[in-house]
């Protein structure tokens, strides 16, 4: 029996396969960039500064916009804490932490559902968009990604 073995035996975890390791450790780099992403805008936001779109120009009447709050938090605050959630949940998985990527898809599941949802205000309702929030968006999606491709547990 390896000291790897052992070690996790020891702890009531199983060894994580490497492909497993190597998918929660993206998802972590992933959900890095999403932190970076959404403190930026969270303390633009706090500011009161405009934020400058590259591709598009609807950023700081999206980032204005009464959607842009939830009971006065800015929705890019929340959506760090989000991405936090990720990003250890990752971590723990890939140290092979039982839970862990029960709490990982849940928290990505909830991200992918408000992140259509933010699409779709964007789209039907604001009629414009921000490229951080597209951003964001593609994060999230490829986050989910991850999480639908990763091998079952047994």
């Amino acid at each position: 029996m390896s000291k790897r073995t052992t070690a996790a035996a020891n702890l009531g975890r199983p060894p994580s396969s490497r492909t497993s390791v190597l998918v929660y450790t993206i998802a972590a780099v992933l959900a890095a960039a999403g932190i970076a992403e959404t403190t930026y805008l969270a303390a633009a936001h706090l500011a009161g500064a405009n934020v400058v779109c590259v591709a598009s120009s609807g950023c700081s009447e999206v980032l204005r916009s009464a959607y842009a709050t939830v009971a006065g938090i800015p929705l890019a605050a929340i959506g760090a804490l989000g991405y936090f959630a990720v990003f250890s949940a990752a971590i723990l998985s890939a140290f092979g932490y039982r839970r862990a990527p029960d709490a990982l898809a849940a928290v990505v599941g909830l991200m992918f559902l408000t992140t259509l949802w933010l699409l779709y205000l964007q789209a039907f309702v604001l009629h414009t968009f921000c490229d951080y929030c597209l951003l964001s968006a593609a994060l999230v999606f490829l986050l989910a990604g991850l999480v639908v491709a990763l091998p079952r547990r047994q």
